[in-house]
């Protein structure tokens, strides 16, 4: 294959890359606490043995939309927002993870968990349970919580120097890969709140169908020389033949 041909299937690799991201995108448009990801591109040269230097495109990561998705509010007094930067502390069986988002609810020990059932930390890095037959759930803005009975707990929150670095997991947790956990000053907790997606619809479907006709131009770039090419080799092998 020639050069041009190289050039173009490595710009249709990365626009497949990149679709599958838009993809996911639209899939969370509702999904809570959810951050907008893009490919990031760079160019990558390359020389070839004759001294030509050839430029391709190359996806090396993925950034994330790091601003706030638009709260909405929800009767559950157990779903809590964060304003400001910084993250839920989340007990899992690999280690303490990470999550904006704010769906909780309450586990049969009375234990603050995330939808999936992982205990939600406190203050001294432990669950914060509720007491027995308690109820008028209140959550002030430094995250702490009470009841009627008094106050059972402090939410841990926590942000990190470099968020663009934690790895995504599933259930809408981080890992904060290695960074330790800073105070996270000036983030409040909103009681009865949700934070949602801020994956922009719109932007994504836009997205979605330029890099479509991206992809089909690519393609029409390469069936153009693969004809090129095949026309030079019967002119040659025609003349050979004479």
């Amino acid at each position: 294959m020639e050069n041009a041909g190289y050039i173009a299937l490595s710009r249709q690799m990365t626009l497949r890359r990149e679709m599958e991201v838009i993809a996911n995108n639209m899939a969370n448009l509702n999904t809570p606490a959810f951050k907008n990801q893009s490919m990031l591109f760079v160019e990558y040269l390359e020389t070839t043995e004759g001294g030509e230097k050839m430029s391709f495109v190359q996806d090396i990561s993925l950034v994330r939309n790091l601003t706030e998705g638009q709260m909405a509010a929800t009767e559950n007094p157990l779903d809590i927002a964060i304003s400001g930067q910084g993250y839920f502390e989340i007990e899992t069986p690999v280690g303490a993870r990470y999550t904006r988002n704010g769906v909780f609810q309450l586990n049969a020990d009375r234990e603050l968990v995330t939808s999936s059932g992982q205990r939600v930390l406190g203050e001294g890095g432990g669950p914060i349970a509720l007491p027995p037959n308690s109820a008028n759930v209140t959550i002030t803005r430094d995250g702490t919580i009470s009841t009627e009975q008094g106050p059972a707990g402090r939410l841990r929150l926590a942000r990190f120097e470099n968020e663009q670095a934690m790895v995504k997991l599933a259930d809408g947790l981080y890992d904060p890969d290695g960074q330790d956990p800073l105070p996270a000053d000036g983030a409040e907790v909103v009681q009865g709140m949700v934070e949602g997606s801020n994956v922009q619809g719109i932007i994504e479907l836009t997205k979605m169908i330029e890099t479509v006709r991206s992809y089909s131009s690519t393609a029409k770039l390469v069936n153009d020389e693969h004809e090129r090419l095949r026309r030079a080799i019967q002119s040659l092998a025609g003349t050979a033949q004479a």
